[in-house]
């Protein structure tokens, strides 16, 4: 590691992104059953695209909710009432393909037994007070100071799709400045794309780099495809659970593949994930590590992990195994373990469905618990 420099990206897109519009919805039809019925079985998905938007899924579940209607009320609130932007709510077509969840799963979720196999990655390091890389901190905190500026209407003529990219250098592990910032966002026609620039570079991009790593004096690369006009689910079509790199790390850990968004938390891809996330977090916290990576294996039906991965990259204060033995005394990692100790029966997961699912500090699996870092500590 020593003297050694390099590059390192992460990406993130807006609430207006059509993947995210998917995500969105998902969520929000996930949280309605929720609200009524915490013991809603849901998996749900879908598929957006020029006037039309496909729902499906499966869902077992007391409550009565109007997916369609859930759907609408998303889709007009993140911007798109008007077929010009890219949508228009009010006038699509909807398609509702919710149907019944297996009786087979079922039975491996009601015995407390994870939903399907799967595996998934934690990661946590301490290059932020939210314990998250500056890449993918940065790309969010970019496209939420987007947002607002879209909604008090200080920059007019914003539309809602936008991407957002950031390049850090590293020294020895450390960032050290920013290095490239591109951002590209949707605008109505007529602002040329000198306004376009100046306005972004001038108003987005530097306050927030302020706020990082002010001494940066990055490229920025704003809309370097030029015009920007035609964007959302006209533009592109979008399907729920495409943007999962974008939803955790930014890249800076592996990815156990399974999309979030849509998920009840019986489902590991999702409360798995939030563990994972949970348990590296703390091991940072407790200055066990300047960086760690968890993973965590379920199988089909069966309550107990069938593995439990511990990788503090070199950066331990004691031998990775002795982390990972103490970590099993003190986290539960099973489903109904890590659906309890986080209280994940609630309708929590709209918030989770833009920006990230982590480095929010109001959500369960992103709040430190200080009873657990004293534990943890050797």
């Amino acid at each position: 590691m020593s003297n050694k420099s390099y590059q390192f990206t992460s990406e993130s897109v807006s609430s207006g992104h059509p993947d995210k519009v998917a995500d969105q919805v998902s969520d929000a039809i996930l949280d309605a059953y929720l609200q009524q019925d915490p013991e809603s079985k849901v998996a749900c998905e879908c598929l957006i695209t020029s006037g039309r938007l496909v729902i499906a899924g499966e869902v077992t579940s007391a409550a009565t909710v109007d997916a369609v209607e859930v759907a609408r009320e998303v889709i007009a609130e993140i911007g798109y009432t008007n077929c010009e932007i890219g949508f228009d709510a009010y006038k699509a077509e909807y398609l509702n393909l919710i149907h019944e969840q297996s009786r087979e799963i079922n039975h491996s979720v009601s015995t407390g037994g994870a939903g399907d196999q799967g595996l998934v990655f934690g990661y946590a390091c301490n290059e932020s007070p939210e314990l998250l890389p500056l890449p993918i901190l940065i790309s969010h905190r970019l496209l939420e100071a987007l947002a607002l500026h879209r909604s008090t209407g200080t920059i007019p003529w914003l539309r809602p799709d936008a991407k957002s990219q950031v390049t850090i250098r590293y020294h020895n592990g450390v960032p050290t400045k920013v290095e490239k910032v591109v951002l590209s966002t949707q605008h109505h026609p007529g602002v040329t794309q000198q306004q376009i620039q100046q306005s972004i570079a001038d108003q987005v991009i530097r306050p927030v780099l302020a706020r990082f790593l002010p001494h940066s004096e990055p490229d920025l690369l704003v809309n370097p495809s030029g015009s920007f006009i035609v964007g959302g689910p006209h533009g592109d079509t979008g399907l729920t659970g495409r943007k999962i790199i974008v939803d955790t790390s930014g890249g800076s850990c592996p990815h156990g593949g399974g999309a979030f968004s849509g998920k009840d938390p019986t489902k590991v891809d999702r409360s798995g994930a939030y563990a994972a996330r949970y348990v590296a977090k703390h091991v940072v916290a407790a200055g066990l590590a300047s960086r760690c990576t968890v993973q965590v294996s379920y199988a089909i039906g069966v309550a107990e992990p069938t593995s439990l991965y511990i990788n503090t990259h070199g950066t331990g204060a004691v031998e990775d195994h002795q982390i990972e033995l103490r970590v099993k005394e003190l986290f539960d990692l099973t489903p109904s373990g890590i659906i309890n100790s986080l209280g994940l029966k609630r309708p929590i997961y709209a918030a989770t469905s833009v920006y990230g699912h982590f480095g929010k500090p109001f959500l369960p699996w992103e709040k430190i618990s200080p009873q657990i870092v004293a534990k943890l500590q050797f």
